[in-house]
Parts: C-alpha cells; sequence; structure tokens
C-alpha cells in the first residue's frame, strides 16, 4: 500500500512540475522578448551598455555585480519611473511584464 501511495505521490509531483516548466521558461522569454524591444537598444542584447546611445549615456554594466545585487523592487522602480534619459514604462507595460523584464535582467549576471 505504501509503494503505490508513493508511485501516486510521485506521479502527481511529476505532472505538477511539467505543468509549471512551461510556464516558468515562458515568464522568462516573455522577459527576454520585452526587453529585445525596449531596452536593448540602449543597454544591449547583452546588457552590457556597449551601444553607441549605452556609451554616449554611460550606462552601467547589467551583468555587473553592482547591478545584480541591487533589490528586485529598485530595478522595478527604474523600469517604471525611468531614469534620466531612460524612458518611463510604467502605463506601457504590465506589472507581469515588468517583472519578466526584472527576472531577465538576473539571467544576464556574469558566470
Amino acid at each position: 500500500m505504501k509503494m503505490k501511495r508513493m508511485l501516486t505521490v510521485a506521479s502527481l509531483f511529476t505532472v505538477a512540475t511539467m505543468m509549471i516548466g512551461p510556464v516558468a521558461r515562458a515568464d522568462e522569454t516573455n522577459g527576454a522578448t520585452i526587453y529585445k524591444a525596449k531596452c536593448a537598444m540602449c543597454h544591449g542584447a547583452d546588457g552590457k551598455g556597449e551601444t553607441p546611445m549605452g556609451k554616449n549615456l554611460k550606462l552601467k554594466d547589467l551583468s555587473s555585480d553592482d547591478v545584480q545585487k541591487v533589490h528586485d523592487s529598485e530595478i522595478k522602480t527604474l523600469i517604471e519611473n525611468g531614469n534620466g534619459k531612460m524612458p518611463a514604462m510604467k502605463g506601457k507595460l504590465s506589472d507581469k511584464q515588468v517583472e519578466d523584464v526584472v527576472q531577465y535582467v538576473r539571467t544576464l549576471k556574469k558566470k
């Protein structure tokens, strides 16, 4: 009886993992898509800010330890309210989209 219960729990866990997995990947993909459309022109595809505009504005490298140690809520605020020449995205992106971009920025961390 215990073996049957363990198999049932394992099966449920597997199904739940399969259902949750694609959602997490979709969010990261959504964040990457938004980043590429709204941010990469200045910050660069890799987040290093080595674009002509990024160099002109002396943008920070988003993969750097200095940026990566900033709390998610601060990055969210910067995205929503803008900063200097960076346009505010509040009203242009939903809260979920901003969160997705924050999570994507986290994937840029130096390895």
